[in-house]
């Protein structure tokens, strides 16, 4: 029996409808050991909440989107208060130009990583989960 290096939720952004992408990333990560809880597309940040708020064990939530509309679709993000660290990735802005801005106003909206390429996100969750790891360890308290 294998042992699950954690539990992630992932789906692709409201107003997206691209699949290929979202499934391919589901099974590299359950291959690598992660649980996924795979809300699929056109998923509002509502159910991405919803679904922390199911499992608190969750490590992230991983947004995709590929039409560059997730500006618009994580507009309530902050208001999610989602309690897990945030990923985002894929085609992040319309058109062939893209403008550095765009980060800077994914961050402003409550995302806590913004990825580049898919083989970035294995060595992210594993940070994370080291991360989350160290913050469990109690403290001791020396004897007065």
């Amino acid at each position: 029996m294998s042992h699950s290096k954690g539990t992630v939720v992932l789906g692709v952004a409201a107003s997206d409808a691209h699949a290929v992408a979202n499934h391919l990333i589901a099974y590299s990560l359950r291959a690598a050991g992660y649980d996924v809880v795979n809300l699929g597309t056109c998923t509002p940040v509502s159910e991405f909440a919803a679904a922390v708020q199911e499992r608190p064990e969750t490590l992230a939530v991983i947004i995709g989107s590929l039409n560059g509309h997730v500006h618009e679709d994580l507009r309530d993000l902050r208001e999610a208060a989602i309690e897990c660290p945030v990923i985002v990735g894929g085609n992040l802005s319309v058109g062939s130009q893209k403008d550095a801005s765009a980060l800077d106003r994914l961050y402003a909206l409550g995302v806590d990583h913004i990825l580049s390429q898919p083989d970035q996100l294995p060595p992210l969750l594993a940070r994370i989960a080291a991360e989350r790891a160290i913050e469990a360890v109690p403290v001791a308290v020396a004897a007065s």
